[in-house]
């Protein structure tokens, strides 16, 4: 399993995470909570239930980098192009916009 904390303006917003079933985003409670929470996609609009896909979620795919950037960390990082999450938590840890991905490690996600 494969876990990343996804931040909006640097608040935890929620978790993607990528197992065997796939994928599945679920947004934090204290942030659903928060005063005006923004949903980080019109396409993931706020809600307590969990997101479930068997595709990387476009909106998180849209993220990565393509062309020659995409080349540089395929090559840098040795990452296979076809392995979105991992692709997803190497590029996108500053990418352009309020949304950013970071890693949790797998003791972290226990």
């Amino acid at each position: 399993m494969r876990k990343a904390d996804i931040r909006i303006h640097g608040v935890t917003a929620g978790w993607l995470t990528h197992d065997e079933n796939g994928y599945s985003f679920l947004y934090d409670t204290k942030y659903l909570q928060s005063p005006n929470p923004v949903p980080i996609s019109l396409t993931l609009p706020l809600q307590e239930a969990v997101y479930t896909s068997n595709v990387l979620f476009p909106f998180f795919d849209g993220l990565i980098p393509e062309g020659w950037l995409l080349d540089i960390a395929e090559t840098n990082w040795k990452l296979n192009p076809r392995d979105r999450m991992s692709l997803l938590m190497v590029c996108c840890k500053d990418c352009i916009g309020a949304v950013s991905v970071h890693p949790i490690s797998k003791e972290e996600a226990q």
